[in-house]
């Protein structure tokens, strides 16, 4: 009996081993994952079943779960699918506090047959927590502090041997007698190292004797400093000035701050804080010297994309506890003038160049039309005028230099000729000037009447478009005529082959049918009192396969009447 007994506690001892193993060999290669704080419950940390190396449905079928070893239940796990979610959002000061890293550690444990995988999960910090001032003021009114503490003597009997000691009126330091001859050097008040860092104080003691005998002595008090002072901007805002395609890495201004402290006290350090509205990629623009708060554009800025942003820094000092202050960066993007002119009218991407009509009749200052065009630069670089670079009949058109109006100059004469050819230059105003060229066609006509003809040199050079669209035509009418005769051939093919077989059975095929009943006769005996009938027939042993195309079948009691 004992021992079956002895035999199952060390059979209970080899398995809880065994286990202290599995635990200790999956401990020695931990799964870490990585994620920022107060992220959104629901989150997919990771698909377990893939990292683990499992097929999917094998961590149900195992009987997985997590154990998260005293730690808030934060992750869940979808067994069937492999996938570990994010159960409620973390937040890492209430997790960790001030501990560096934080981790928080969890085994998944597979139950059939039972194996153990250590899992980390590390909770990256974001600033989501502003700066705060506690209920009582960060500088109280301190107790008294000793100075110093100092003895004096004197050998002198009686009035002689006393003394008094004092020192200067206007220092923030009282002198309090303790005990026999010794005097402590306290402080009246706190004092503020930014504002005097050293005191030189005179100790001066006198006896009581006549005369009075006197000895001064000096100290010299050094004030420690205490992080009592937050890091100052030179200004509370900035406004930055950089032109667009600018290059990476472009040096576009530097922030300044202050800090009165001493040691790691005033030690400076910069960054930028995260942009309210979130829809702006702030560290894909700006950067900051972390040492000098110098702002390097991190791209190419586009001034008619973006021409302007804003975002916060801040300055932190290297204090404990450490004390900081923000300021507000505005970056105004310039404008470069990138942009060449753009003609909406008259439209130059067609295929032939813009027609207008102007009356023979038209008086001087005619407008034959209006050149309408925008550049996306700003400013000066936008300011567009128009100039007149070649025309057919120089001196029968101009152009207004500021609104693009293209006007006649002089009546118009049977000389001038019906066509011509105008080329206009829309340049800006920047610099280097950028300009867009326009070619107008004007066609001279008698009135707005007259019928608008293709220009000679369209219709003899038709585009692509045309010629296809010729083609498409003319197999589409070929494809209906052949159609139709193809009908007529097998509408009277199917005819003659009716016939055929009916001239085959040795008869003639004898219409039942009447002719109407107002047919004249020919022979001037009135209407007809009976109907002809025509016969078509083919016989079977006609070697000339003859028609008897139209003979008329004149009824016998027709022919008995006749006689």
């Amino acid at each position: 009996m004992e021992t079956a007994l002895t035999k199952m506690l060390e059979k209970r001892q080899v398995v809880f081993l065994a286990i202290l193993l599995l635990l200790w060999v999956s401990g020695s290669e931990a799964i870490i994952y990585s994620m920022p704080e107060e992220t959104e419950s629901g989150y997919l940390v990771a698909n377990m079943a893939k990292d683990l190396g499992l097929r999917v449905g094998e961590l149900a079928s195992r009987g997985a779960r997590i154990h998260h070893n005293g730690n808030k239940e934060l992750l869940h796990l979808d067994a069937e699918r492999g996938n570990l979610f994010l159960k409620e959002k973390p937040d890492r000061e209430a997790l960790c506090g001030v501990t560096d890293p934080c981790v928080l550690h969890f085994q998944i444990i597979l139950e059939n047959p039972v194996q153990f995988f250590q899992t980390d999960l590390q909770l990256t910090d974001i600033n989501d927590h502003s700066p705060e001032f506690p209920d009582t003021e960060m500088l109280q009114n301190a107790p008294e502090a000793v100075v110093a503490v100092f003895s004096v003597s004197d050998p002198d009997s009686g009035d002689n041997g006393r003394m008094v000691c004092s020192i200067q009126n206007e220092l923030p330091f009282l002198l309090k007698p303790t005990f026999k001859n010794f005097y402590t050097l306290v402080t009246e008040r706190p004092l503020d190292r930014e504002n005097k860092a050293e005191y030189n104080i005179t100790i001066m003691v006198s006896d009581l004797g006549t005369p009075r005998l006197t000895t001064q002595h000096t100290i010299t008090v050094q004030v420690s400093d205490i992080n009592d002072n937050a890091p100052a901007f030179t200004q509370t805002s900035y406004t930055l000035f950089v032109y667009e395609n600018n290059s990476p890495a472009l040096h576009i201004g530097t922030i300044s701050a202050t800090d009165p402290d001493s040691g790691s006290n005033g030690l400076i350090i910069y960054s930028l804080l995260p942009p309210h509205d979130q829809q702006l990629a702030l560290a894909s623009l700006i950067s900051i010297n972390a040492d000098n708060g110098q702002l390097f554009a991190l791209r190419a800025l586009d001034y008619e994309a973006l021409q302007a942003f804003e975002f916060q820094v801040g300055a932190t000092d290297g204090g404990s506890p450490a004390l900081s202050s923000q300021a507000l960066v505005r970056v105004v993007v310039l404008d470069d003038n990138d942009n060449a002119p753009f003609v909406l009218y008259p439209m130059q991407n067609a295929s032939a160049p813009c027609t207008e009509l102007l009356p023979r009749a038209a008086e001087p200052g005619y407008l034959v039309t209006k050149v309408v065009a925008v550049d996306s630069d700003s400013g000066q670089n936008a300011w567009l005028s128009f100039q007149l670079l070649k025309a057919t009949e120089p001196g029968l058109f101009s152009v207004w230099a500021h609104n693009g109006e293209v006007r006649t100059t002089r009546l118009l004469s049977e000389r001038d000729v019906p066509k011509h050819r105008l080329l206009l230059l829309v340049k800006d105003n920047g610099e280097p000037q950028r300009s867009a060229s326009v070619t107008l066609q004007v066609l001279l006509v008698d009135g707005f009447s007259q019928p608008y003809l293709p220009l000679p040199e369209v219709a003899l050079n038709p585009t692509p478009e045309e010629d296809l669209l010729t083609l498409y035509l003319v197999i589409a009418l070929a494809s209906v005529s052949s159609l139709f005769l193809l009908s007529v051939l097998l509408f009277v093919g199917v005819r003659l082959c009716k016939k055929a077989r009916e001239a085959s059975l040795g008869d003639c095929s004898i219409p039942e049918g009447h002719f109407p009943g107002h047919l004249v006769d020919v022979s001037g005996a009135g209407t007809l009192s009976q109907s002809y009938h025509y016969e078509v027939c083919l016989t079977e042993d006609s070697g000339t396969s003859d028609f008897k195309f139209m003979n008329p079948i004149i009824p016998t009691s027709l022919l008995q009447d006749s006689y």
